[in-house]
């Protein structure tokens, strides 16, 4: 068979006739339906997946066998049923109307082929591996990782936009970045990085970005966080993609809001790209989860970088021991033995269980348990230091079951 013509479809307004309504049919439709086609699918049953895919006012089920004269109007039909004499009927009516048609019991009879394909941002990929459809999903899949993560034509995508992104890149594993985050780190030009960043991300980085060490920045916690809003600033202004990356989300503890207003109010266009926060997905790792049906119905993440009674303290801790949820302390490993007596003194039971995780998604994670009387000492005798999360509720009793 001759190699056929690779072609994009405009599909937008344009009837498209589905003939069959079972998996075939369900994993056609979201694409086709991207494309803003009018689409009809002819079928006397279909699938859930189908049905709740039409509240989407492009998409008709006509709900019957199909019959001649179901083509007319039609640009585009997928034939995708079981019974070899209707999918011949329908490709014969559509041979003499002219219409392209795909089947998915027999290529060599269908009039069009359906690609392997994928989109990342404005691109959209198509392979036909000439009928071995793992060897196109296979190349597909190799061409889509290779723009999400930047190393396929980033740098000198047309479509970069200038300007700071605030990225969250998660826990710390940097297989926990999210797609965009780590394809703005291949475009960027400059990306200044916090300490509890993943690592292992910066060594990716291309020769000619100019990389920013955050956790190294002099005259202390309040001054370097200035400088980084005036390094956000400059680099913005001169026109520079500017990556701030961050551990976790930029917005949970993580100062992000005060650089976004300091982009703002110097005209930088900025944006967050969210990230992973690890109050959830260092105990998700570690066996933990924050919430368990039955067991409770809310958690709270605190910051326990200041302690109890310190005058600039924002908590309400006598309202913290009276939850009965789970307690997420985050930044809390030199204050923890004072915020446990307060929990304690204000009601919590000392017996409540407790887990402490260091290094979380790391190949050196670290955890502890014991109860919240005991979880400080704990930490101590085995060797749990910061950065490390702090988890107090009956989660931790129930993951150790």
């Amino acid at each position: 068979m001759t190699a056929p013509y690779l072609s994009g479809l405009v599909l937008t307004g344009r009837r498209v006739v589905v003939v069959g309504g079972g998996g075939v049919a369900q994993r056609r439709l979201p694409r086709l339906l991207e494309t803003g086609a009018q689409i009809d699918v002819i079928s006397p049953v279909i699938t859930p997946t189908i049905e709740g895919l039409l509240t989407n006012p492009d998409l008709r089920w006509v709900e019957r066998g199909y019959a001649s004269g179901d083509l007319e109007g039609a640009w585009y039909v997928v034939v995708a049923t079981d019974d070899a004499a209707v999918n011949d009927q329908v490709s014969a009516e559509a041979e003499a109307r002219r219409i392209f048609c795909v089947r998915s019991d027999d290529r060599s009879r269908a009039t069009a082929w359906t690609p392997a394909s994928g989109q990342h941002d404005q691109v959209t990929i198509g392979v036909l591996g000439g009928g071995d459809h793992r060897r196109s999903a296979a190349v597909r899949d190799a061409i889509l990782e290779s723009l999400r993560v930047g190393a396929l034509g980033a740098r000198d995508s047309l479509a970069k936009k200038p300007g700071v992104y605030l990225v969250g890149g998660g826990p710390g594993d940097p297989d926990l970045i999210t797609v965009r985050g780590r394809r703005l780190l291949a475009e960027a030009d400059v990306v200044v990085a916090d300490r509890l960043a993943p690592q292992p991300l910066l060594e990716e980085l291309h020769p000619d970005v100019e990389l920013i060490d955050a956790a190294k920045l002099p005259r202390g916690r309040s001054a370097a966080q200035e400088e980084i809003n005036r390094l956000l600033v400059d680099r913005g202004l001169q026109g520079k993609v500017v990556v701030r990356l961050k551990g976790g989300d930029p917005y949970v503890f993580g100062r992000g809001f005060e650089e976004a207003l300091a982009c703002a109010e110097a005209g930088v266009p900025w944006t967050v790209v969210p990230g992973i926060t690890s109050s959830i997905a260092v105990p998700a790792a570690a066996g933990i989860p924050v919430t368990h049906r039955g067991v409770t119905h809310e958690f709270t993440v605190v910051s326990g970088h200041i302690p109890p009674g310190h005058p600039d303290s924002l908590i309400n801790w006598e309202a913290l021991a009276s939850l009965n949820g789970t307690l997420v302390l985050l930044m809390a490993v030199e204050n923890l033995p004072v915020i446990a007596s307060t929990l304690i003194a204000n009601g919590k039971d000392p017996a409540t269980p407790a887990a402490a995780i260091a290094d979380g998604t790391l190949p050196g994670q670290l955890q502890v348990k014991s109860d919240l009387a005991g979880i400080a000492e704990a930490m101590s005798a085995g060797g749990v230091g910061a950065p490390a999360i702090v988890i107090i509720g009956q989660v931790v009793e129930i993951a150790g079951s």
